[in-house]
């Protein structure tokens, strides 16, 4: 049965950084589309922004909120997705959930219903 499984979060100050890993088991990533969504507290799964994704061919999205601050990469070996997170800001907190595995293609990177697995979640707090 396949299983996402996010690790990495954690409460920083404004400006440190945090590495987020989402650990897929169950299929190989390099076959898939995978992608992190941003959960903002007290918003529920349905609320969910996408801030970065990567399809199956390695080519790579990024939202406006994240483009230029945030990097999303792949460990095919582990099996692995990341999200760098750099000089975080407190606007940056909250929950960020891997998905994985493309139900359509068709529909938008950062649309909830593009993906069949999802993490739990890993929290992150950015402040003073």
């Amino acid at each position: 049965q396949a299983q996402v499984a996010e690790s990495g979060g954690g409460s920083v100050q404004p400006g440190e950084s945090l590495r987020l890993a989402c650990v897929v088991t169950g299929y190989k990533i390099r076959a898939t589309c995978m992608a992190w969504f941003y959960q903002a507290p007290g918003k529920d799964a349905g609320d969910r922004e996408g801030v970065a994704a990567v399809d199956s061919t390695g080519d790579i999205s990024y939202s406006d909120s994240v483009k230029g601050r945030f990097t999303i990469s792949r460990d095919i070996a582990k099996n692995t997705l990341y999200l760098e997170m750099p000089n975080l800001k407190p606007e940056d907190s909250g929950t960020y959930v891997c998905a994985a595995r493309c139900r359509n293609r068709l529909v938008s990177k950062f649309s909830v219903i593009r993906y069949i697995d999802w993490g739990e979640g890993a929290q992150v707090t950015v402040q003073s």
